[in-house]
């Protein structure tokens, strides 16, 4: 509903005959005058309904809660149900597969027109009501939408879904690594993510497996377990402390589990003072937003359109920059290739300095 706004208010009076009519007849155009104005201030007369995207990000944050909440069900109940993929570190587990079904399903219930891309291949079937989350996150409908969003439509959007970010380490109890992605993109360009963090505040242990812990799942003291981040290009991110890196420091956070002679090549190249090798994406630029890291490298292949949509919402509200290796922005329609080939370089502040870095070889080995 369009506001209705007092006009008449501070508008230069004149004599005329449209008052002339006001004068004869009494004071009924001014009380109604008075009443329009005081439902306006008092919130009567509402604001304009939330625009598509507003609703799809408040209940995207409302799914990947229920998304986080599945996450630890299935570590707390033992079975990971872990499948191969291709390979010895693409792993799939239970919680993939449960977390995926969930939002895929519970964004198509209630946006049927989106275009949903998620990780996992699974083969279609009905959806236990339980893993359906229809409720949206009401302090997010109450902010202004961009304005160069505002009439964006359903069918305009493409939402990619990582279910499980970080899999290989959530099988090896590495579980403060793990993240649930849920990224928003229109006219190929990523403009609003959601990332939930299911063991935020988790104290694990490197050195333990999973099969030693799961039963030592905790949070520090007076703390609640996990948490989500999102964001909206033009409006910001929310959920987290902002910070930057140590000034004059070249920390870089890169690939625990998919390294490779590029990778190695790229890292050294920004000469480093640390080197932080965790796992996820999601999880990597959280160091970043965080003052933890001040570079994300990673020259390869490996990271998907799924890994990096939302995370890159978040780095970019911020003020960061995430790209290829060669500096160019990715791409989220629906039509392009999910790999991400020319690998990923970000950083929340000095992008340049890290950019102007990447050794040639490294570039000429990977192509956009």
């Amino acid at each position: 509903m369009t506001i209705k706004r007092c006009s008449s208010l501070g508008a230069k009076r004149t004599e005329s005959s449209q008052s002339r009519n006001m004068k004869k007849s009494g004071n009924k155009y001014w009380e109604n005058l008075k009443v329009d104005c005081w439902m306006y201030c008092s919130g009567l007369i509402m604001a304009s309904p939330p625009t598509v995207l507003m609703r799809l990000v408040a209940s995207a944050y409302a799914i990947a809660q229920k998304a986080g909440a599945i996450v630890r069900c299935v570590i707390a109940e033992g079975d990971l149900g872990i499948v191969q993929k291709t390979s010895a570190t693409d792993l799939q587990t239970k919680a993939d597969r449960l977390v995926q079904m969930s939002i895929c399903s519970s964004l198509a219930r209630k946006f049927p027109r989106l275009t949903i891309i998620g990780e996992e291949d699974l083969p279609p079937g009905e959806v236990d009501q339980e893993l359906i989350e229809d409720g949206q996150w009401e302090e997010i409908l109450q902010q202004p939408c961009p304005s160069q969003y505002s009439a964006i439509k359903e069918e305009d959007l493409v939402v990619w879904v990582d279910p499980l970010d970080g899999t290989k380490e959530y099988t090896e109890g590495l579980l403060d690594n793990v993240t649930v992605l849920i990224g928003i993109a229109y006219e190929g360009k990523a403009i609003a993510g959601i990332i939930n963090q299911p063991y935020y505040n988790y104290q694990s242990n490197e050195k333990e497996k999973l099969r030693e812990q799961r039963n030592k799942v905790k949070a520090g003291p007076d703390a609640v377990l996990g948490r989500t981040i999102w964001g909206v290009l033009g409006l910001g991110a929310f959920g987290f402390q902002l910070k930057e890196a140590p000034a004059g420091k070249h920390i870089i956070t890169t690939t625990r589990s998919h390294s490779n002679k590029l990778v190695t090549d790229c890292v050294e190249a920004m000469n480093p003072d640390n080197v932080l090798r965790v796992g996820g994406a999601g999880n990597k630029i959280i160091q970043l937003i965080e003052g933890k890291a001040s570079a994300y490298v990673f020259a390869s292949p490996g990271c998907k359109k799924w890994d990096t949509c939302a995370p890159e919402v978040i780095l970019h509200a911020v003020g960061g920059k995430l790209t290829d290796i060669h500096g160019n922005a990715l791409q989220y329609n629906k039509e392009v290739k999910h790999m991400n080939s020319a690998g990923v370089l970000a950083a929340l502040r000095n992008y340049e300095y890290y950019a102007s870095r990447v050794p040639e070889s490294v570039k000429s080995a990977l192509t956009p």
